[in-house]
């Protein structure tokens, strides 16, 4: 059988698509590039915020349209798990597969077709969909926050943890293989574990992975700030295996909107939790994301918002407006914001952001920077393109740019001194 299959949304969906296509490889199914040569097409949905949903549902019948009697469309993933009604809505879908689901996979698949599909979703017989030089490792499933913007626990449930061991094993594979970047991800890395241990068990489960045998670096994708605990901020500082790259979602900075938000702590905390880590780890990048537009936020809330960033000068951040979501305690909320003040908030925000980061970069002009891994060739302005512990692999952060000595292969490792910088990217010469 030949599949063809569109991933959307998040890294932690990618990880579910590479399970599914490993699963049906095992079963001698061969993966395909055009829909049109595929006897299954399938789309892997993403539903957390309205963009989203209308991204999938277009995605689902644009691939339709290459459907003939012989070929099967399946939609998987969140769509299907948070909405039961698709079947009357989206008649050209010949099966919709929940993540409930998925531990039946092989069996709703071969009923599909009539067929004997043998095995399970298996961590260790993923079909691995990047570059051989990093891997997405998913950690845990879902999450138990309730913040009053996010559907998440409606999608993916409560918190469901791997086993440290289960972990162990994909990133020793993953070692062996040649990998380099290690991307630990969840809904909520920093509670990892706490359904399994009674305690959370981050920097347990980074203990283990550091007496892994290899050359490699694990980077940590997704921590909740309040559980930032001084113990992984140590751990990080001691560990030269784990990247001192700290993810850190808050979301807003004023008390009366976290609060609305159902976000634990103040900002306060957070001010000492970043002067903290710079102060533990100078050479730290923080990265964190914002929400503008949230039910009642006012125009002072704004201004203190935009003296926060400034204050902190986060090496990278992302904003978005607050989308509306069905079935979330913010979607009933009084004192909604108007779209287009939504998007005038999430301008200044940004430009401020900007400039921050460009004076960030500039510094690094003159520098030398190690360990930068190759990630690309970018045929225009014939460079090649790398990144190391300060750029994540989601392209939100940016890119180095490096005139290299001689040819390179993907996930060659190279030193480089800095000549140029901008906001979103250095331009460095190989020495």
């Amino acid at each position: 059988m030949k599949i063809y299959l569109i991933s959307l949304g998040c890294a932690k969906n990618r990880v579910d698509s590479e399970l599914i296509i490993g699963l049906l490889e095992k079963n001698k199914a061969i993966l395909v590039d055009e829909p049109n040569e595929a006897d299954l097409l399938m789309v892997n949905t993403c539903a957390f915020i309205e963009s989203a949903r209308k991204e999938a549902i277009d995605t689902i019948l644009s691939l339709a349209d290459y459907k003939t009697a012989n070929k099967k469309l399946i939609v998987c993933g969140c769509l299907p798990q948070r909405y039961d009604n698709l079947v009357q809505l989206l008649p050209e879908v010949d099966a919709f597969i929940p993540i409930k689901d998925y531990p039946n996979f092989n069996k709703i698949i071969s009923n599909l077709f009539k067929s004997d599909y043998q095995g399970e979703l298996s961590f260790l017989n993923k079909h691995v969909s990047t570059p051989n030089y990093m891997r997405y490792i998913k950690i845990s499933e879902g999450c138990l926050n309730h913040c009053a913007f996010c559907a998440i626990p409606l999608i993916r449930g409560k918190l469901k943890s791997r086993p440290i061991e289960s972990i162990v094993s994909e990133v020793s594979q993953a070692v062996k293989n040649k990998a380099y970047e290690i991307n630990l991800i969840s809904q909520d890395t920093t509670r990892y574990g706490y359904d399994l241990y009674n305690e959370n068990s981050i920097v347990n489960l980074l203990a283990e992975i550091v007496k892994i045998p290899g050359d490699f670096k694990v980077r940590l994708l997704y921590l909740y700030p309040d559980i930032v605990s001084d113990s992984l901020i140590q751990f990080i500082k001691n560990n030269p295996k784990i990247m001192p790259y700290f993810d850190i979602p808050i979301q807003h900075s004023e008390d009366d909107l976290l609060k609305a938000m159902n976000r634990r702590g103040n900002k306060e905390y957070l001010l000492e939790l970043f002067s903290k880590i710079k102060k533990e780890i100078p050479n730290a990048i923080i990265r964190t994301t914002l929400i503008v537009g949230f039910p009642g936020e006012t125009d002072l809330d704004i201004t203190n918002l935009l003296e926060f960033i400034k204050d902190v000068k986060f090496d990278r951040l992302g904003a978005f407006t607050y989308s509306k979501e069905e079935g979330t305690k913010g979607a009933l909320m009084p004192n909604q914001i108007k779209e287009r003040v939504k998007k005038a908030r999430y301008n200044e925000v940004m430009t401020i952001q900007e400039d921050i980061a460009r004076k960030k970069q500039e510094a690094y002009i003159n520098s030398v920077i190690d360990d930068c891994f190759i990630t690309g060739y970018d045929e225009e302005n014939l460079m090649y393109l790398a990144r190391n512990y300060m750029y994540a692999p989601d392209d939100i952060d940016g890119v180095i740019y490096v005139a290299a000595k001689e040819e390179h292969k993907l996930g060659d490792l190279v030193k480089i001194r800095v000549k140029d910088a901008d906001a979103y990217s250095l331009v460095g010469e190989e020495i």
